[in-house]
């Protein structure tokens, strides 16, 4: 994946994997919605369906998504823990569409695909960033950890000269020295 993602906190990945998925799902659903499907149906035990909006895709998958990541934030194994709490909370969710009452079949169909095409993106992007060892507390970075602030950073490869960082402490300028 990308070192952008690596460098950022395990929720700023998953609200970034959440808004692709937010995008991708919203379109799914317009495209259907263009093609004639109705795009209503019944919650979780009510009897009549009702119309679903536009953003309410959008809205399941981020609550969804940031549940998971808080369940996984205090695990000792966060990718582990993740994992097996998002998939078999996918395969779920799947009821809910499949199982709608006055929902014509189409509907469930898109709905249910709909919850497929957001775990195809979210999770495994948040399990990869789950999966970056933790070091000091913070987890390392894909390409290398940044040294503590404490500490100066390691002298540069380019080939030019470089100076010791315990020669600056002699509170000259390196121009003064010879």
């Amino acid at each position: 994946m990308s070192t952008f993602l690596a460098r950022r906190p395990v929720w700023q990945v998953n609200y970034l994997a959440a808004l692709a998925a937010c995008v991708v799902v919203e379109l799914w659903g317009l495209i259907w919605r263009a093609a004639g499907v109705p795009m209503r149906a019944a919650g979780l035990g009510s009897p009549h369906a009702s119309t679903i909006t536009v953003g309410m895709f959008a809205m399941g998958t981020l609550v969804f998504t940031f549940v998971v990541v808080l369940i996984a934030r205090f695990a000792r194994h966060p990718r582990r823990v993740y994992l097996r709490t998002a998939l078999p909370l996918l395969v779920l969710s799947l009821a809910a569409p499949i199982l709608a009452a006055d929902t014509a079949t189409a509907t469930k169909v898109v709905l249910a695909v709909a919850h497929l095409i957001a775990g195809a993106i979210i999770i495994p992007i948040v399990a990869w960033r789950l999966g970056i060892p933790r070091q000091s507390g913070v987890r390392a970075i894909a390409d290398g950890a940044r040294p503590p602030s404490n500490q100066p950073p390691a002298a540069a490869t380019s080939g030019s000269p470089t100076t010791s960082p315990a020669k600056f402490s002699s509170g000259t300028s390196p121009s003064q020295r010879s």
